[in-house]
Order: structure tokens, then C-alpha cells, then sequence
């Protein structure tokens, strides 16, 4: 399969950075907020330990103290951006953004649409968490702005998803995913490979069930051990092992393969906290990952779609 046309850039899979600038013809960068949002898994509605990587700390921000308002983050976003981006998308970022009476929501999302050169929205939450209000708000704002609904799901397989204590199940999933689609909402999956007890065929499973679905980007994220969180005492006591850099890069050329050409690639591999960060030691320098990810397509001379079958 040759590279295809609409991508316009120099990688051998379609990036966010070459999908926004063939879509708006210009730089456009996510500004993270932290619009002080708790979880359904760590608040007790469903659970209270969340899941097992994650540290439960919130942003940087949040650690400070007292978050400054919408308006201030974005502003804050735009002096660190400048001159390099024309455009904005407003990314709630921290927890479950969608996790709050519908009204308290559209009050956020419309300050941050408010300010200058923000084009859009990025919401990240679970799929448990989008009730008919929800939905019914966000494919208002889609009508008139670039609207991306970033849902974690982290593995296909229940199994995986309750080790992992995700509280939710792949079937919750697959129903938000069908309840958004035709509304003009972007929808990006999040995924984690590398979950303990998954085998090198279950992850596959995972990015092929993705890749049929009406899902327009995936975010790809390497499993890492942090301080303070029920994996870390895992990989501590040796009861889990961290994938090898070799292992992971070559499963993530895999997945990109199997996914759909026209599918948007926001994320390859994931960084933590240094601060609290265990293991792996690989994931600490990103660029080596990404770039050693574009050795490995290089050196099968393929690119993502390459065996994407519908």
C-alpha cells in the first residue's frame, strides 16, 4: 500500500498535527485544562480506588492548590503555543470531563469556546459517563465547532478491564460509540498495550475491533508503573513485568497496520510524572519511542492501513 495523498506529511501514519492542518489549513495545538473534575471511579459512585495506574493527582495545577478559572488556562496555554499555532482546541483533560449536571458543562465548554482563536473542544471521559443531556450538548456544540470526544477504554477484553479495575465494560463502550456516531462528534479511543496478563493476540483484537467502528482517532499509550499507585506495588513486589521497548514498538506497528488510513493518530506512546515514575525506563524518552516506531515501518516498508481489513 503506497502512502496515501491526504496525509501531506513526511510520517508513515496520519498524525494529528497533518489531520488538523488539512482540515484548517493551519497550526492548531490543544490547550490543557483542568476544570477540577472528579471521577466516578475514584469518588465512590463506582469505585474508590480508580484504576490501578492511575496516581489520582490530578494536573500539575491541581497539585499547586486552588485552579485558576477556564479563561486563565487558556490564556496561560496560548503564551506557551505562540507563535506557533494560529488555532486552538480547548482539551479538558483531567479525569471525567463530562462527569457533572449537563448545565455545569455547557458553562465550561461555552468560556473556553469564548476565547479567541479556540476552534473547538477535546473532551476526555468514559463511556459510562455520557448520558442522553450529555450527548444531546455536545452534538449542539459539533454543529458549529471541531468537537473530538476522547473516550478511554484501554483493552476490548472484560477480563483485562476488571484487573485493571476499570468499572466499566467493553459493551459500555461499544453503546457510547454507537450513541455518538452520526452526530458529527469526533470520537478517539484511548488504549493501553501492555496490560498485564494480554497476550501480543488480545491487543491486536483490541485495535482490530477499533478499527472497524465509527471512530475517528485512537490515542496509544505505553503501560507505565507510577509511585503511589496499585500497579507501581506491583511492578514492585515482581508480581507484573514491563513490556520491553522492542516489544512494544513492534506491537505498535502492528496496530497501526490494522487501523483505517483515515484514522487520526493523537498518541503513540505516553509519558508519566517524573517525580513518581517507576518503570518503563524506555518511556521516559518519547522521541526515541516515536522515532524508533518510524524505523520499524520503515524497515517492513509499510504504513498504518497497511493490513486494515473492514
Amino acid at each position: 500500500m503506497p502512502k496515501p495523498d491526504f496525509w501531506k506529511n513526511n510520517k508513515r501514519y496520519y498524525d494529528l498535527k497533518s489531520y488538523w492542518r488539512n482540515l484548517f489549513g493551519c497550526n492548531v495545538h490543544k490547550l490543557q485544562i483542568d476544570a477540577g473534575f472528579s471521577c466516578p471511579n475514584r469518588d465512590g459512585h463506582i469505585a474508590t480506588g480508580g484504576c490501578i495506574y492511575c496516581d489520582g493527582r490530578g494536573s500539575k495545577l491541581r497539585q499547586k492548590g486552588e485552579l485558576p478559572s477556564v479563561t486563565e488556562q487558556i490564556q496561560s496555554g496560548k503564551k506557551f503555543y505562540k507563535p506557533h499555532a494560529s488555532k486552538y482546541v480547548a482539551y479538558f483533560q483531567t479525569f471525567t470531563n463530562t462527569y457533572a449536571p449537563a448545565e455545569k458543562l455547557r458553562s465550561l465548554y461555552d468560556e473556553a469556546l469564548a476565547q479567541e482563536d479556540v476552534i473547538g473542544l477535546a473532551i476526555g471521559t468514559r463511556p459510562d459517563c455520557l448520558g442522553p443531556d450529555v450527548i444531546t450538548l455536545l452534538s449542539g456544540y459539533a454543529k458549529k465547532y471541531h468537537v473530538w470526544l476522547e473516550l478511554g477504554l484501554q483493552s476490548m477484553h472484560d477480563k483485562t478491564l476488571k484487573f485493571i479495575n476499570r468499572g466499566h465494560n467493553f459493551q459500555q463502550f461499544l453503546g457510547a460509540v454507537n450513541v455518538c456516531a452520526g452526530r458529527g462528534i469526533n470520537l478517539c479511543a484511548h488504549i493501553i498495550v501492555g496490560l498485564p496478563g494480554e497476550t501480543d493476540e488480545e491487543i491486536l483484537q483490541t485495535a482490530k475491533a477499533i478499527a472497524v467502528l465509527p471512530i475517528n482517532g485512537i490515542k496509544i499509550h505505553s503501560l507505565l508503573a507510577l509511585e503511589g499507585t496499585a500497579l507501581g506495588e506491583m511492578y514492585k513486589n515482581g508480581s507484573i513485568k514491563i513490556m520491553s521497548k522492542d516489544k512494544y514498538v513492534a506491537l505498535v506497528t502492528d496496530i497501526l497496520e490494522i487501523l483505517p488510513a483515515e484514522m487520526v493518530i493523537q498518541r503513540l506512546t505516553a509519558d508519566g510524572y517524573r517525580d513518581i515514575f517507576l518503570a518503563p525506563e524506555w518511556a521516559m524518552n518519547k522521541l526515541d519511542v516515536l522515532n524508533s516506531i518510524n524505523r520499524e515501518l520503515e524497515r517492513r516498508d509499510s504504513y498504518q492501513g497497511n493490513n486494515f481489513i473492514k
